[in-house]
């Protein structure tokens, strides 16, 4: 039989609803650069959700274009972002960061997340050294919700690394890759209002929650900040799409009625049961993860039996022989598919 994929959550399409608008609207001859009726009503959905009238809403193609967009409009030439080590500017966006100049500086983290105590140890020490003006200086902290590893933060955690951020003066800054499956896992204490609350600038991933592609930066603040040519930025760094109206109009059809949050909780819900299969099989997790990130440890034996029909993420080997695993589920992931997974797990 074909094998099942589980490698990721923006390995199919996009929803159909998406894709019925999008057919909708083929023929109709639509402004460029999201200068757009369909494209002004995506970004107004948006500001409803966030209960923010005034945010300051831009599309962008994709994660490393909102990350490396938000970040060099951000900050001065000297200075840099502080991040987890596993963060995906730190690991997984080819040193897009650093290609435009600023440096990262990586903190340990725990299970995949920023720790508070780190981050104020770094400050409290960076700024103790008389020497610290001949060093780039730290202006933006970043964080993933969810993470790299499927953890997630909770709201306490949030306004404690914001106070820091206050203290210091420096910007928090949330990567919303998988912003749905954080907000919709039934370990999270959060809703959209309160990142919008809780951070300077933050983005909507949908290409991992049901978009073709596009991703949505959103100043929910936008007083703190001079957007007059934040839009120019974005062409320079080839995130402005030429037919904006594409991203637009799907993040119109996501949060018209839902749909966004929809796709994450159905994410989410299939991945809770990939876990439960293997707890029950005693496979053990490489970290506690409520999202639809699964991160397990097999050994030798049991990944070349199940690799035999599925698709999943070698994310490590280890020295003992044993592999750490990654098991993705998506928003078009279906229960049949879980189901024949599940029906293996059982068979190890």
């Amino acid at each position: 039989m074909q094998k099942i994929k589980f490698e990721t959550d923006y390995q199919e399409g996009a929803h159909p609803k998406i894709l019925e608008r999008l057919l909708a609207r083929n023929y109709e001859q639509i402004s460029g650069y999201g200068d757009d009726t369909h494209t002004k009503r995506a970004k107004d959905l948006i500001r409803r959700v966030i209960e923010r009238p005034d945010a300051g809403v831009f599309f962008v193609v994709g994660g490393t274009q909102a990350n490396s967009v938000v970040i060099d409009f951000l900050l001065r030439p000297f200075e840099a972002v502080v991040c987890v080590t596993s963060g995906h500017i730190n690991t997984h966006e080819a040193g897009a960061i650093e290609a435009t100049g600023h440096k990262i500086f990586a903190l340990p983290g725990k299970n995949g997340l920023l720790d508070v105590n780190e981050l104020k140890n770094f400050l409290r020490h960076f700024y103790a050294d008389p020497a610290c003006e001949h060093s780039a200086q730290p202006k933006i902290v970043y964080v993933s919700n969810s993470s790299e590893y499927g953890t997630i933060y909770t709201k306490q955690m949030l306004k404690d690394i914001k106070a820091v951020c206050n203290e210091y003066d420096l910007i928090l800054y949330i990567d919303g890759a998988r912003l749905g499956t954080g907000l919709t896992s039934e370990a999270s204490d959060m809703d959209i209002k309160d990142i919008a609350d809780l951070c300077d600038v933050f983005y909507i991933g949908g290409t991992k929650n049901g978009a073709f592609l596009g991703e949505a930066i959103v100043f929910p603040k936008p007083e703190k900040f001079n957007l007059k040519n934040f839009r120019t930025l974005i062409k320079q760094h080839s995130g402005l799409l030429a037919k904006g109206w594409l991203i637009g109009t799907q993040f119109e059809v996501l949060f018209e009625d839902g749909l966004y949050f929809e796709n994450a909780k159905h994410s989410n819900r299939l991945a809770m049961k990939i876990k439960d299969a293997f707890k029950d099989a005693g496979v053990p997790f490489l970290f506690e993860s409520f999202t639809n990130q699964q991160f397990f440890i097999l050994t030798a034996e049991q990944h070349k039996t199940l690799s035999e029909n599925f698709d999943y993420k070698i994310w490590e080997p280890l020295d003992d022989g044993r592999v750490v695993v990654r098991f993705t589920t998506s928003w078009a992931m279906t229960d049949e598919n879980v189901d024949k997974l599940i029906d293996a797990i059982k068979n190890l």
